[in-house]
């Protein structure tokens, strides 16, 4: 597995090696000796999948507080933009944003650390999108950024996005007051 930190200190990428021949293909998703040797030990106690269809955009989530979730996110069918904004008041990215395209074929993962809002776009006809948390869901501690509210390139026309209507409800970036 190779692990590069990305722009934005604590986001990492992890590309697995991906073994093929005749058969198919298999490769290592996980190991956590690796992963904490790179990023430190997380406890990951869930792991979640969604389907979309093409022009979802799903996010901006975070958890705040104590319930603050990090995740390892992949897509096992189909490709996304992969998005991961720095909402760590005191960091010297706050409000910047990282993206990479994730896909089932080139089996790249992100590791998102707790503090930052998440979201994806679909870019295929459909997706299958997987992920690991170190913490349970809580409503209680749910925000939702309004994805338009931040300069991201969503690499979806416009007038193709889908959003939940609970996406469609999220606090403008600017009216941010403490995550």
């Amino acid at each position: 597995m190779q692990f590069t930190p990305l722009d934005i200190p604590g986001v990492w990428e992890i590309e697995p090696k991906v073994f093929g021949d005749s058969r198919g293909s298999f490769s290592e998703t996980y190991r956590k000796d690796l992963f904490e040797a790179h990023i430190g030990k997380v406890d990951f106690i869930q792991e979640n999948e969604s389907v979309s269809v093409y022009g979802v955009v799903r996010g901006l989530h975070l958890q705040k507080g104590d319930k603050a979730q990090a995740k390892l996110v992949r897509v096992t069918e189909g490709e996304v933009l992969d998005v991961a904004v720095d909402l760590r008041k005191d960091s010297p990215t706050y409000g910047e944003h990282v993206s990479r395209i994730l896909s089932a074929e080139n089996h790249r993962q992100l590791f998102i650390p707790k503090g930052f809002a998440h979201g994806f776009a679909v870019l295929s006809l459909r997706a299958k999108f997987q992920y690991k948390v170190d913490a349970p869901y809580c409503p209680e501690a749910e925000m939702t950024i309004d994805c338009k509210s931040l300069p991201i390139d969503w690499k979806v026309p416009e007038d193709k996005r889908i959003f939940s209507q609970k996406d469609l409800k999220g606090i403008p970036f600017n009216k941010l007051t403490n995550s």
